[in-house]
């Protein structure tokens, strides 16, 4: 006979709402509302578990680990890590920490920074083997040691700064500009452009030139010649701009469909996946490929 004592019935306390992220099928389910709820729950409960942990950092030390080469310095050539512990506060950023670490331990450490509001794309780092720029991460959503390097398959400079020249002439390749012929009558009137298709060409220029996509793509390490994730999305932003001739458009396609163009690209996905805009990139060359593949198509 079982000695166990049955516990007295209790009222069945209500189970506790689900935190996970809804499937991209039942945000497609829910109406524009709803989904708006849904994402300020979730965007909510975000926000409380980072302000957990910063809670939980308050009054420790981060503990950082960065990358230091200086190709002028005798001693110094050999690349290697420093350690820093620097102080922890609330918000803080990785850039907020390398530049602590900068003022109050070693003021020969190089980096780039500039706007710290993720705009002008000069402080990306390869942050715990992940491109991400220093203005944006949160330290208290990294795990510890954090790892601060120059972004991968670039020629480090020193420490922290990365030769640029390369990912700068690539993106001028594309002719980054507008190129239109037929300009309208009235010297004061505008050119136009409908909704529809400012849409389709919004996530494309917001575009930062900081070129974590370019450093995270392993075609782009492997052929200097490749155009790169960054380039073929600001062609696209003027390919697909309806205020440009289509003249200028098949120029402009024929640029991307080159030997090192659109075609070298292997759909990894990487670029997407660490910009820091959220733009889609490898969603953008494909449009270009079938772009590409309509113009090359005759009918007779």
């Amino acid at each position: 006979m079982s000695t166990q004592q049955q516990e007295p019935e209790t009222d069945a306390e209500p189970e506790p709402e689900s935190q996970e992220t809804p499937t991209d099928q039942e945000m497609s389910g829910l109406s524009s509302p709803q989904q708006k709820r849904l994402q300020r729950k979730h965007e909510g409960a975000a926000e409380r578990e980072r302000a957990a942990a910063e809670d939980d950092l308050e009054g420790d030390t981060v503990h950082l680990k960065v990358f230091r080469f200086d190709p002028e310095v005798e001693g110094k050539q050999e690349p290697r890590f420093d350690d820093f512990h620097v102080p922890f506060e609330r918000g803080m950023t990785v850039l907020d920490a390398v530049i602590y670490a900068r003022d109050e331990f070693d003021s020969s450490l190089t980096f780039r920074h500039s706007c710290r509001q993720a705009i002008c794309g000069s402080d990306a780092f390869f942050v715990n083997g992940r491109q991400r720029l220093g203005c944006k991460t949160q330290i208290s959503e990294l795990d510890q040691p954090v790892r601060v390097e120059p972004l991968p398959h670039q020629e480090v400079v020193k420490d922290l700064v990365v030769d640029m020249d390369h990912f700068y002439d690539q993106m001028h390749s594309v002719e980054p500009y507008f190129q239109q012929e037929d300009l309208p009558d009235g010297e004061l009137e505008e050119q136009r452009q409908t909704r529809e298709n400012r849409e389709k060409v919004k996530m494309s220029t917001r575009c930062i030139w900081c070129g974590a996509c370019m450093s995270s793509c392993n075609i782009a390490a492997g052929d200097n010649d490749y155009l790169g994730p960054a380039a073929i999305n600001k062609a696209y932003r003027f390919a697909m701009d309806e205020r440009e001739d289509e003249e200028i458009k098949e120029h402009r396609l024929r640029i991307v469909e080159q030997e090192h163009g659109v075609w070298r690209c292997q759909t990894q996905f990487s670029c997407t996946e660490v910009c820091p805009k959220d733009i889609p990139l490898t969603e953008h060359i494909q449009e270009l490929k079938r772009e590409a593949v309509k113009k090359n198509l005759k009918f007779w």
